[in-house]
């Protein structure tokens, strides 16, 4: 009988500090479309990798060997289409341009990554000024991934990753080191 009233008394406590240690939210952002009135006009333009969380460190290996990595988001040549450029900056200091095309898909706010059917991409808002989160979920693989308008946002925007991640079981984490120069994006 005593383990029985012993082992309520423990479930009622676990359920009382889940509801009060409870994982922050996260407001999501809607992507719509992509000509300035549907799609917001401040998540367009250059954009700075800065860390990613993932439920084990083989979803963040492909990050590895980077120093830093610049984007550029912009309208694409299609509706419901974005363009992502990028250049990445290795650790041995070599720069390593890449292109992708978004889809956005109508009523939902997913993007789609042309040629990869099985890649799904999130955006969500941060707390962090200038900041933005997107939760990338593919074949094997699901991480958060941490972008802002500076290259060096203040610490406490990483704090905040970290711990938001950490309390949604991604307890791998990766800060990039940013300690080189970015490369320059290309135009084309």
């Amino acid at each position: 009988m005593f383990h029985q009233i012993w082992a309520a008394v423990l479930y009622l406590y676990g359920i009382l500090l889940n509801s009060i240690y409870q994982c922050p939210e996260h407001s999501r952002l809607t992507p719509q479309g992509v000509d300035g009135k549907e799609f917001p006009e401040p998540h367009l333009g250059r954009w700075y990798f800065i860390a990613g969380a993932a439920p084990t460190k083989e979803e963040l290996a492909t990050f590895d060997p980077v120093d830093n990595i610049v984007f550029n988001m912009a309208a694409g040549s299609a509706p419901m289409q974005l363009q992502l450029r990028a250049t990445i900056r290795t650790k041995n200091g070599l720069c390593v341009p890449r292109k992708w095309i978004y889809y956005l898909s109508e009523g939902s706010t997913d993007l789609r990554t042309e040629g990869r059917p099985d890649m799904k991409t999130k955006l969500f808002s941060s707390s962090c000024p200038g900041g933005i989160m997107l939760k990338e979920t593919g074949q094997g693989y699901q991480r958060f991934l941490l972008y802002n308008r500076s290259p060096h946002p203040p610490e406490k925007c990483v704090e905040e990753f970290q711990s938001l991640t950490s309390c949604l079981d991604f307890k791998a984490f990766l800060l990039t080191p940013r300690n080189q120069e970015a490369c320059e994006l290309s135009s084309n």
